[in-house]
């Protein structure tokens, strides 16, 4: 009779699993997308030193103040307004070139001001900040004939609607100052 060897638990080779792990971990790297936020597409002024600081006068009917509170209601030029017809406002104020002596006296002079609560909704805030890009577009277009869609087709890279783009710039400059925001509804 064949004797028994006692052989005992059998053992498994462990010694590919870290192997296997690091391969596994690689693949979830190479494959996993990371989602980045974009913020708000705005060409901010280049850092001035701040020694100095640049005291500018404007004349006060120059300035189209635009104030949005913690309960996201609209003020502007002193008035309550409703975000639908902030554009239409802009655009009155921004193109009156001295007409209406209460508004402003050229759209080189002209100044959006906007200040928020801290308490303001960021979609609100947002929407009122697309609604004063939209006057100023909107503008622009007018100026130079075309839709607005045709506007903001313009390319850049082309010489020639890079001229035109300049052009409507130069006349409604997008002259838009945020001020900072208070804590009254905090």
């Amino acid at each position: 009779m064949a004797k028994k060897k006692d052989r005992g638990t059998p053992e498994i080779n462990a010694g590919s699993m870290a192997d296997i792990a690091f391969l596994l971990l690689i693949f979830f790297l190479v494959t996993t997308t990371i989602g980045a936020d974009k913020g708000i597409n705005m060409l901010l002024p280049p850092k001035k030193d701040e020694s100095q600081p640049v005291d500018v006068k404007l004349k006060d009917r120059n300035v189209f103040k635009v104030i949005v509170n913690s309960k996201n209601q609209l003020l502007v030029e002193d008035e309550p307004m409703a975000i639908d017809n902030l554009r239409s406002e802009a655009k009155k104020f921004l193109a009156n070139n001295g007409a209406d002596p209460t508004m402003s006296e050229s759209p080189q002079e002209a100044v959006v001001s906007l200040k928020t609560d801290r308490g303001t909704q960021y979609d609100v805030y947002l929407r009122v900040l697309d609604e004063l890009s939209a006057a100023y577009n909107e503008l622009r277009a007018e100026k130079l004939g075309i839709t607005i869609e045709q506007y903001l087709d313009l390319d850049p890279k082309d010489e020639k609607q890079d001229e035109m783009m300049k052009y409507a710039q130069k006349v409604y400059p997008r002259r838009l100052s945020e001020a900072e925001p208070t804590s009254v509804g905090q």
